[in-house]
């Protein structure tokens, strides 16, 4: 959270965070970012059980990807899942 918060209140980037917080890589700290807009801080959360998802969700998400190209993340996104 406090590398997220850093990201969108100051003048760093993600390469320049992810040097700082010896994040692997900035790719990682864009990610945090990308959901916690759209999750919140539940976005940033690890998740403490498998969810189950229906069949129907499963189907619309592949054909989501299938027709869009979406990437993973993107695909996570757009169904806000993390």
């Amino acid at each position: 959270m406090k590398i997220v918060k850093e990201y969108l209140e100051g003048p760093l980037g993600s390469t320049s965070l992810a040097k700082k917080y010896g994040v692997p890589n900035q790719e990682q700290v864009r990610r945090w970012v990308n959901a916690y807009k759209v999750l919140g801080e539940e976005g940033l959360m690890r998740k403490r059980s498998k969810t189950v998802y229906p069949v129907q969700f499963k189907l619309n998400v592949l054909n989501f990807m299938k027709q869009t190209g979406a990437s993973y993340q993107d695909t996570a996104t757009a169904f806000k899942m993390n």
